[in-house]
């Protein structure tokens, strides 16, 4: 009687085990896209830190993409275009677009520090879950013996 109330808690344990383990892959991928949105502010915050050193009509190399660039001139050094989500993108001054990409770091930073967080705990499940089930397979084996 006491084996198959073992194996009923393996089974459980399996689940959940899955469970968390999925749990933690869709954190790690969160944390990923995360962590590339703050690489691309952190550019994007000193490009316009550089920018507010520029006069007009200095030439930049504006990144395209594929490691490839574009000389253009600045026409305005004090306006920039700022998106603002859902594809609408707004004029702001310069101090103005370097506080909303401020303002996006900050809330990604705190947002990363709390899904770290939870892949702590997560992943604390998860080994807590794997030694309980190497206990109740070892039990299991001795059993069988």
């Amino acid at each position: 009687m006491a084996t198959v109330s073992k194996d009923e808690e393996l089974r459980k344990l399996s689940m959940e085990l899955r469970y968390f383990e999925q749990t933690a892959e869709a954190l790690q991928q969160r944390l990923g896209m995360m962590n590339a949105a703050m690489t691309d502010l952190t550019y994007a915050n000193m490009t316009l830190e550089s920018i507010e050193k520029e006069k007009e009509n200095a030439e930049l190399l504006v990144p395209i993409g594929g490691s490839s660039y574009v000389k253009v001139k600045l026409a305005e050094s004090d306006k920039v275009v700022v998106g603002m989500g859902a594809g609408v993108s707004v004029e702001k001054t310069l101090p103005e677009a370097k506080a909303v990409v401020k303002e996006r770091l900050d809330e990604l930073e705190k947002s990363r520090a709390a899904g770290q967080q939870q892949l702590s705990q997560v992943v604390e499940r998860v080994n807590h879950g794997r030694a309980r089930m190497e206990e109740l397979l070892a039990e299991l084996r001795q059993g069988q013996q």
